[in-house]
């Protein structure tokens, strides 16, 4: 399996677009940036996923494009994109559009959807998680055609992210399609999800090392972080909830990312 990545550690935090104005959001996304954060991610979801479940929350699209505006150096994107909620030709333009908007900091994180809420309030269907991967195993390349048939271009070939650790179908969508792989879980989990991983570029005819992974963590980094860099994950991810968005233990691991670069 996978171990031991020669890329260089990255720090990614998710700012996660509930509980606040978009006042405090924006301003959080541009301290991120200045603490020297290399990814800010917002989810796509319609509802607060904790908390209040009627609290405030903010749609995910239409603030990646502020954040193209309202940013300079770091990478965007969302972790991730719901499948299940934009046509996949429409969603390829709206990724070429941000693409645009923030010269070349677009990230496209997508993944088949999993809250009921969201489909039951604004009319889609919801289905089975079986049927939803399939409906993202059918998106994808038809993501993919759209984008190379957009005038203008992207201005870069755009990475995808793809989230879950489903072992028969996210896994080989990932191996099919992904630049970067995110996932959850203790080393032990990782390590397992990631050989299968493995097994599936294998399969598909892909060398996994062109697949970065990435890893949502919480707490210090000194045990963690040396575990998973082990284990090939160079992509760290801390997650951060409105309204008062405390960056403590992101600067920490943007502290530890600084000693592993050198």
């Amino acid at each position: 399996m996978t171990t031991a990545s020669n890329r260089p550690v990255r720090i990614g935090v998710q700012i996660q677009p509930q509980h606040a104005e978009y006042a405090d959001i924006r301003r959080a996304a541009t301290e991120a940036e200045n603490l020297g954060v290399d990814i800010v991610f917002n989810w796509d979801h319609f509802y607060p996923l904790y908390g209040d479940p009627d609290g405030k929350h903010f749609e995910c699209w239409t603030m990646l494009a502020a954040w193209a505006e309202s940013t300079s150096r770091v990478e965007i994107g969302a972790l991730v994109t719901c499948n299940s909620y934009r046509n996949p030709e429409l969603l390829a333009d709206m990724a070429r559009t941000v693409d645009h908007i923030s010269a070349g900091r677009l990230i496209l994180g997508i993944g088949s959807g999993w809250f009921e809420k969201d489909y039951d309030q604004y009319g889609y269907e919801f289905g089975t998680a079986g049927g939803r991967l399939d409906d993202l195993a059918e998106a994808l390349p038809r993501i993919e055609d759209r984008l190379g048939k957009l005038n203008p271009a992207p201005t870069r070939k755009i990475p995808t992210l793809i989230g879950g650790g489903g072992e028969k179908k996210t896994l080989r969508l990932v191996a099919k399609h992904a630049d970067i792989w995110h996932s959850f879980g203790d080393p032990e989990v990782v390590e397992r999800k990631s050989g299968i991983l493995d097994r599936h570029c294998a399969d598909v005819g892909r060398d996994p090392a062109e697949i970065e992974r990435s890893v949502a963590v919480k707490g210090d980094p000194g045990e963690l972080g040396p575990r998973l860099r082990d284990l090939g994950v160079s992509l760290f991810t801390i997650d951060a909830n409105g309204p008062d968005y405390d960056f403590e233990t992101l600067k920490s691991w943007i502290a530890w990312r600084d000693k592993q670069n050198g």
